[in-house]
């Protein structure tokens, strides 16, 4: 297992849409293994593919205080939507930035899960937000493009200072 290096808003490379998965064979199993590690180091609840640059629909999830839970999204697709809800969000991908995002409250999804065998899942609460915060990612689309454009401008001139202080 390795750690991958996430990219970091306003990185262009967050804007690409995922290609699907055709085949779960040891090359997606290798790397949903690696997004797990690089999570649970970050740490976070949640990671896509696209956030360590590779352009796949894969995401995982865990929720748990202990790592517990994990759960691999492969090819999700949301299939319904229920309420709406408003919970503060955060990203691996825009560190040290949160904010309050209005989501679907309850969804179900379809996806095949680390083996390839498809499921149906309903959620809602953390683990629904979660879900639908990682499909964003798929299609190319961060937590930040639901806040005003003022916020949105702040946080890129934040998230480019950081940058730069890092080189």
């Amino acid at each position: 297992m390795a750690i991958l290096q996430v990219l970091h808003y306003p990185d262009p490379r967050l804007r690409n849409t995922a290609a699907p998965v055709d085949k779960v064979d040891g090359e997606v199993g290798q790397l949903v293994d690696d997004m797990f590690q690089t999570m649970y180091e970050a740490p976070g609840i949640g990671l896509a593919a696209i956030q360590v640059n590779v352009p796949r629909r894969v995401i995982v999830i865990d929720i748990s205080n202990d790592r517990s839970e994990p759960l691999c999204f492969i090819n999700p697709v949301v299939t319904r939507r229920d309420g709406l809800e408003v919970m503060e969000e955060g990203c691996l991908s825009v560190p040290g930035i949160y904010d309050e995002v209005e989501r679907a409250n309850e969804i179900e999804v379809q996806a095949l899960d680390r083996n390839g065998k498809p499921f149906t899942m309903t959620a809602s609460g953390l683990l629904g937000v979660c879900i639908q915060h990682e499909i964003d990612h798929l299609d190319g689309k961060l937590f930040v493009d639901y806040l005003s454009e003022v916020k949105r401008g702040r946080i890129r001139k934040k998230m480019e200072k950081l940058r730069r202080q890092t080189l």
